[in-house]
């Protein structure tokens, strides 16, 4: 009897259905469309993609994934549907574009923020990082941040002003749910998010009190939200200070986010 339950159970968790659901990530580039120029004029995307391995890229956030058991690293270059994001466990949207990013953005619209909210509310996790008033577009993006419960601001946060001032984007974490190893993070020139519902729950804020990030329940799904970019390769790669623990972090993000998929 052992031996056929065993059986059962490694044939549903090998299935191409389980696996390509649960074990997904997928990275928008749709909201977050940037391009560059290489030395020989071809044009390129680039910032926040798993394949960048440039400060700019996402590919040591990618790594974290994996480690954490993802099984596949994916990138959504459309306006996400329940039909493309059927197959995602955990999808992320960052730093959506504005005119100075992108000379025709791909802006939030009501009809995305709806199929978003839908595939959260049957399950799925989502991870939104936004980034300064001056760096994206808060205004179309906050359609989407409503449904959960709360909004981005268009204030400025742990503002940097160079390298001499690391503790200025300093953040404990000892002790955060979401944070198993990291004690301590820096994120730079952030905003702040505003609390609407009872769903959302601050997870850390800064020294004068202000959300810093949120998780937020919303059906059967996840969301976890902040307003800053701030696990891309620049921050992660070892270049900080030592008690700054960013690329701790970036595994206990990826770790807890698969968790939370897992579960749903």
């Amino acid at each position: 009897m052992t031996r056929i339950l065993n059986v059962i159970l490694f044939t549903i968790l090998t299935s191409p259905l389980f696996l390509s659901k649960a074990q997904t990530v997928t990275v928008d580039n749709y909201y977050n469309h940037e391009t560059k120029k290489t030395v020989d004029g071809k044009l390129i995307d680039f910032h926040y993609l798993w394949s960048d391995t440039e400060s700019t890229g996402f590919s040591i956030f990618g790594n974290a994934f994996k480690k954490n058991g993802a099984r596949e690293l994916a990138v959504l270059k459309e306006a996400p549907t329940a039909e493309n994001l059927k197959n995602t466990a955990v999808f992320i949207i960052v730093d959506p574009d504005h005119v100075g990013d992108n000379p025709t953005p791909s802006y939030m619209t009501e009809k995305d923020a709806i199929a978003i909210a839908q595939w959260v509310k049957n399950g799925g996790v989502l991870l939104l990082m936004t980034n300064d008033k001056e760096n994206a577009d808060l205004a179309h993006f906050n359609l989407l941040a409503t449904k959960f419960g709360f909004t981005f601001n268009t204030d400025l946060i742990l503002f940097v002003k160079d390298d001499a001032h690391f503790d200025d984007g300093g953040l404990l974490t000892q002790g955060n749910p979401v944070f198993k190893t990291a004690n301590q993070i820096f994120i730079k020139n952030a905003c702040s998010i505003n609390i609407k519902a009872k769903n959302v729950q601050p997870i850390l804020k800064t020294k004068d009190g202000k959300a810093a990030m949120v998780t937020a329940k919303y059906g059967k799904g996840t969301v976890l939200a902040l307003g800053d970019p701030w696990l891309y390769n620049e921050y992660v790669n070892g270049r900080l200070p030592a008690k700054f623990e960013n690329d701790k972090a970036a595994d206990d993000i990826a770790a807890w986010l698969l968790s939370k998929a897992n579960k749903n």
